[in-house]
């Protein structure tokens, strides 16, 4: 099976808006997202979202719940996600100062112009998220584990299960 490359993405909402970026794909088209991103080797998926956000738009993340987690398999470029979508806030909402040298703008959309982007939106997986966010749908950040030590981990809970 080919490798499945594991993302996080951000639903930042505030007065009926939801922040956006505008990107150049890998084919150069432009296209909408949310912000995202890969997860980087000996990172939870926790802190890749934030360090995602802080590049993409500038501004400081603080997840709050988890949306979902999805699979996209294969999409249309022939490879397969795994996204964990989260909410949560951001300071200074106006303070947008992208540092990815791959987004080209930042915006507040509402939903209608979500839609209207059609197929410039990066995948569909910018309405699956969306779509479970507007339906409520919300997880603890306690369900997602990071184990960066196995054996420490493993150990941990044996000394712990009855």
């Amino acid at each position: 099976m080919a490798p499945i490359h594991i993302t996080v993405a951000a639903i930042i909402e505030h007065n009926n808006q939801f922040l956006m970026v505008e990107e150049r794909d890998s084919n150069g088209n432009t296209v909408f997202n949310q912000p995202a991103g890969h997860v980087e080797l000996n990172e939870s998926l926790t802190d890749a979202v934030i360090r995602e956000v802080q590049e993409e738009t500038g501004l400081e993340f603080s997840p709050k719940n988890i949306i979902g987690h999805y699979l996209l398999s294969p999409a249309t470029n022939g490879k397969h996600y795994y996204r964990t979508c989260y909410t949560g806030t951001v300071e200074n909402i106006n303070d947008l100062q992208p540092q990815d040298s791959d987004i080209i703008a930042c915006h507040w959309l509402t939903i209608e112009q979500i839609k209207s982007l059609g197929r410039q939106l990066r995948s569909g997986l910018v309405l699956n998220c969306l779509h479970d966010y507007l339906r409520g749908e919300r997880y603890p950040l306690s369900q997602m584990h990071y184990i960066d030590d196995e054996v420490r981990a493993a150990q941990m809970c044996y000394n712990q299960l009855p």
